[in-house]
């Protein structure tokens, strides 16, 4: 069966709830398609820090900014950075003042498809391919045999985008970093010790080409990564049904690091999580096509050590939905000056995220760190 749709986005994450809540607003009707069976299908994540000119931003113009006040972590900027050894090498409280509040992941998404007209998201739609047709118009399948035909198409699905070909051949390539995943649940209680080493917010170790980052979760909890300088082929060692096999294998890796910091991964809870950090080239873009363009990590996938990746999406999806509202008669002038400042914008975060990849597990990384955090005023943090 086939359905058509006017202007259909493809990914209910940050980026394509952004993008249809700010089209809601303007009076303009969207589809999406998501993948996963519903919005409890999984968890959503970690924290997030929200950045002014970009998150921020776009939660203004989806008309949803309060609403995201309220959710905020208090003390979720606070920031720990610690040596192998186990020595606090720099501390900074939240006091109100920062301009990046920390939130939680879910929350955000909850927030955002609340605000959307019931029935928006067309859920267990995983897409398996896209073309065009003609006069501009493209045609998406997905797994359960169904299909739809657009006359505007958004790619918001991820790193691994099926939309993404039709625009360009470029696939994301492994950075040469893992992560494994993991947590400690009721930490203060539980946990102690690891609680109070992490402390309110963020947490950074950094040494011998590896890292240690953590942040305390909105429900109590420790989310801890791993982070590990190595093979691509690496965590295929590694049984992951097994916490037990994978708490060793990983903390051969930190062999002398401070028993503090081990315990973050010795007594993690539940099961733990391989992650592979994969990125798209620096400067990523595709000439303009015909009713397609992309957004978020489809469209400029990068690692994660600038910060702003669900940032990007959202301002993505909010600058996306002000164009075409701005031009409602011509989505092709649209997609033309949003894909002109999507660009510069991508390429300049992206150059960032791997200029920091490279200074975090490099040599002398907890030096350039340090001296990277203390050159920034903290509320920039």
């Amino acid at each position: 069966m086939t359905t058509h749709h006017p202007l259909a986005v493809i990914g209910g994450g940050l980026g394509g709830l952004t993008l249809a809540r700010v089209l809601h607003v303007h009076g303009i009707e969207t589809a999406v398609f998501d993948r996963e069976d519903s919005p409890a299908a999984r968890t959503q994540g970690g924290m997030l820090d929200i950045h002014e000119d970009s998150g921020q931003f776009a939660l203004r113009a989806a008309g949803l900014y309060d609403a995201f006040r309220a959710l905020v972590h208090p003390g979720g900027e606070a920031l720990r950075i610690l040596d192998p050894h186990g020595a606090v090498r720099l501390t900074e409280e939240d006091d109100g003042t920062g301009t990046r509040p920390e939130v939680d992941r879910g929350q955000l998404r909850d927030l955002l498809l609340s605000a959307l007209p019931q029935g928006t998201v067309r859920w267990g739609r995983k897409a398996t391919g896209a073309r065009s047709l003609e006069d501009g118009r493209h045609e998406v399948t997905f797994a359960d045999g169904s299909a739809i035909t657009t006359d505007l198409l958004i790619g918001a699905d991820g790193a691994w985008s099926r939309v993404r070909p039709l625009l360009s051949d470029v696939l994301p390539a492994y950075t040469g970093i893992s992560f494994v995943e993991s947590d400690l649940w009721e930490a203060d209680v539980r946990h102690p010790g690891s609680a109070a080493l992490i402390g309110d917010g963020f947490f950074l170790c950094l040494g011998d080409e590896k890292g240690l980052l953590a942040h305390r979760e909105s429900d109590g909890s420790l989310h801890v990564y791993a982070a590990l300088k190595t093979g691509e082929e690496w965590l295929d060692t590694i049984d992951f049904t097994d916490p037990d096999t994978t708490k060793k294998a990983v903390l051969t890796q930190f062999e002398h690091w401070d028993d503090g910091l081990r315990k973050l991964i010795a007594d993690a809870d539940g099961a733990l999580v391989p992650r592979r950090i994969h990125a798209l080239p620096v400067g990523h873009r595709w000439p303009r096509t015909p009713g397609v363009t992309l957004l978020g990590d489809a469209a400029h996938l990068m690692s994660p050590f600038a910060g702003e990746g669900a940032n990007l999406a959202m301002l993505d999806g909010a600058e996306l939905g002000q164009a075409l509202a701005a031009h409602p008669d011509d989505r092709e002038v649209a997609l033309a000056a949003y894909e002109e400042a999507l660009f510069p914008r991508s390429a300049a975060s992206a150059a960032e995220s791997d200029a920091n990849l490279r200074m975090m597990f490099g040599d002398d990384a907890l030096a350039h760190l340090l001296d990277q955090f203390t050159a920034r005023p903290q509320h920039e943090h």
